[in-house]
Parts: structure tokens; sequence; C-alpha cells
């Protein structure tokens, strides 16, 4: 069976934090842009103009990696779901923010909205599994994230996942999505769980999570992983 064919009969709740947060910035583009504020300081301007555009260089070339039925993990407005069917493949984007999924589908892709760590249509059939714009980070638990992943994939899949340049290591803690106020303040919304992850922590994070690293890739200032299951699993279905 196709994966859509089961897809688009799915829906989900979860990650209510998350989705305010992240749907909120979807839905509202302040003058003064939002701001991924993290625990340990670190702050981030997202990318919101480049979540609703076309696909860009870096996210063709993780298309090109895709071969068959991928799944687009916290897939925001769609752009790389978009991309990829596009390409021909079979393509479903999940996110628990319901503003992503109805923007995905308003560009006529295929979107779930639930929580990935809830039951998904042809668990343990998808060729691919993508984490891009930082969606490592989701749950704050890199390796309980990868592990999902792997479960996810048929016998030979790959994950795909975008990670941190080197140097930044594994951080795990909590952050909030930020407004900018035309006082120049940060208007902080509520806490959730976060990580981040670079070149080098994902190899030992993959091995935890029974995957291991087959490449890392550069696309312009930004790094990628394409990580594979050490031992895939032999489906019992016929």
């Amino acid at each position: 069976m196709n994966p859509v064919d089961t897809a688009v009969r799915v829906t989900g709740p979860g990650g209510s934090l998350l989705h305010d947060a992240f749907g909120a910035a979807l839905a509202d583009r302040p003058a003064g842009g939002r701001w991924l504020v993290q625990g340990d300081g670190v702050r981030s301007r997202l990318p919101v103009d480049r979540w609703h555009g076309p696909a860009e260089p870096a996210v063709a070339g993780v298309v090109a990696r895709c071969a068959g039925p991928t799944l687009d993990l916290g897939c925001g407005p769609g752009r790389l779901t978009v991309a990829l069917a596009r390409a021909g493949l079979t393509a479903v984007g999940v996110d628990v923010s319901p503003t992503a999924v109805r923007l995905t589908r308003a560009r006529g892709a295929v979107a779930l909205h639930g929580n990935l760590f809830d039951p998904l249509p042809a668990e343990g059939r998808w060729e691919h599994v993508v984490l891009l714009d930082g969606n490592i980070g989701i749950g704050g638990d890199p390796i309980a994230l990868l592990r999902r992943c792997g479960a996810l994939l048929a016998p030979g899949g790959t994950v795909l996942v975008e990670l941190e340049p080197p140097g930044a290591g594994l951080w795990q803690g909590q952050a909030r999505v930020a407004a900018a106020h035309r006082a120049g303040r940060l208007l902080l919304g509520p806490a959730f769980r976060w990580a981040r992850l670079d070149t080098h922590a994902v190899h030992p994070v993959a091995r935890a999570a029974g995957l291991t690293v087959r490449e890392l890739f550069r696309r312009g200032q930004r790094w990628f992983g394409e990580l594979t299951a050490d031992h895939p699993l032999v489906s019992d279905r016929t």
C-alpha cells in the first residue's frame, strides 16, 4: 500500500507548547522577526520567510538523496514536502502545528497533524525520514528522536538530518520562541524541550539510537548527515 493512501486519513494531537510557539511564528511575521532563545543563552533568528518560500539549493541537495517514500518530520509550511512531491516522490509532512499542516496542504502537499512519537502510517516502510531546519531538537532528546526515526524506516532506509557546524557539540535544555518588541525587547513564549547536535556529536548519538552515520555533507554554510540503521529490522508483513 502506498503510504499516502493511509496518511491522508490520519490526524493526531500532541506537543501543545511546541505547536503554540512555532505555529505563532508561521502565522504572524512581526517586523522585528521571531527568535529561538535557548536556555544556554544562544539566540538564533528563525528564518520564517525562507520556510514560506520555495526550496533553496540546500534543500534541493537533500531531495536529491531521496529515492522513495519520504517523511518530512516537523514539516512547517511544507517547502521540503512540496519539493519531494514535485520530484515525483511519495512525500508526507508531519507537524504538531495545525497552522503548519494547513499551509502545507494549501501548497498542494500531503501533511498530517500530529506528534511524530504517536503512531504514524506505514511505520517501518518509509525509505527516508528527514529532520530539517534544526528539527533534531524536537523533544530535547536526539537519541530518542533518532531511535523513533529508525523505527519508521524500511530496511536499508536513511535518516537525513540537518546538524550544527563542528564545535557546537550536543546541548539539551529548554527553549522559547520570542517575538521582537518595538521597544527592542524580546517577548518570550512558553518554554519547551529542545536540543542541538553537531557533526561530531552525531556519531555517538546515532550509535546510541541504533544508527550509523554513513556520510556528512555540506551545502553552503549548512551541514547535514545521512544515517542508516545498524541492523535493519526484517518486517514480518507480507
